[in-house]
């Protein structure tokens, strides 16, 4: 079993910056994908960002060039750092536990075995 905790998330003007982490407890996830998404209310779970144990990374399209994810394996946790944020981008934000591979899977929320609650995130226009 793996714990996720997620911390940083808060309300924020447009153009704004927030720092998002989130902790893992329970074993270590140094060998796996973790990954970031959020979920407007009345929409889908949404792919933000992931992050291989290699170092590999991938984004949305919507987040590429403002968002950054970063991990620290000696501390078992992920970041996700969120430059000139916009009001579309409010929304919980939850990181979990990836596939052991990279590839298409990455991007499916279905392919993560591990949630964390959430850290909500809202920017004002």
């Amino acid at each position: 079993q793996v714990q996720l905790v997620e911390s940083g998330g808060g309300l924020v003007q447009a153009g704004g910056s927030l720092r998002l982490s989130c902790a893992a407890s329970g074993r270590t996830v140094s060998n796996y994908a973790m990954g970031w998404f959020r979920q407007a209310p009345g929409k889908e779970r949404e792919f933000v960002a992931a992050i291989r144990w290699s170092l590999n990374t991938a984004y949305a399209d919507s987040v590429k060039g403002r968002f950054t994810i970063s991990r620290d394996n000696a501390k078992n946790t992920v970041y996700l750092q969120m430059n000139s944020l916009k009001p579309e981008d409010t929304a919980p934000y939850y990181c979990a536990v990836g596939p052991t591979t990279w590839g298409p899977r990455i991007f499916m929320p279905t392919e993560y075995d591990y949630w964390g609650q959430g850290t909500q995130v809202t920017v004002s226009s």
